[in-house]
């Protein structure tokens, strides 16, 4: 995460990922916060068909913090296979 406050009127999230699984979002959204990224994932109801629809899982941070997030998780695919699933 950044040194400074973000300022909460004017955030933006972006999304940093998309997983077709929530619970491949989640496991981003924690490793993120191990680096000291705050991360959501968002859409999980609709991922995995459970509305009906295909969706995918979103994992957002904030603006400032995407592009550290986006380094984060290109380190995550650079780890051996069977390290972790990418299911992409």
């Amino acid at each position: 995460m950044t040194n400074e406050p973000h300022d909460m009127d004017n955030a933006k999230l972006v999304t940093v990922a998309e997983r077709a699984m929530e619970s491949s979002a989640l496991i981003l959204v924690a490793v993120l916060k191990d680096a000291g990224i705050r991360a959501i994932a968002t859409g999980g109801f609709t991922a995995g068909f459970r509305a009906e629809a295909p969706g995918v899982v979103k994992v957002q941070t904030f603006e400032a913090d995407a592009e550290r997030a986006r380094q984060v998780i290109a380190e995550i695919k650079e780890l051996p296979d069977g390290m972790i699933t990418d299911d992409e």
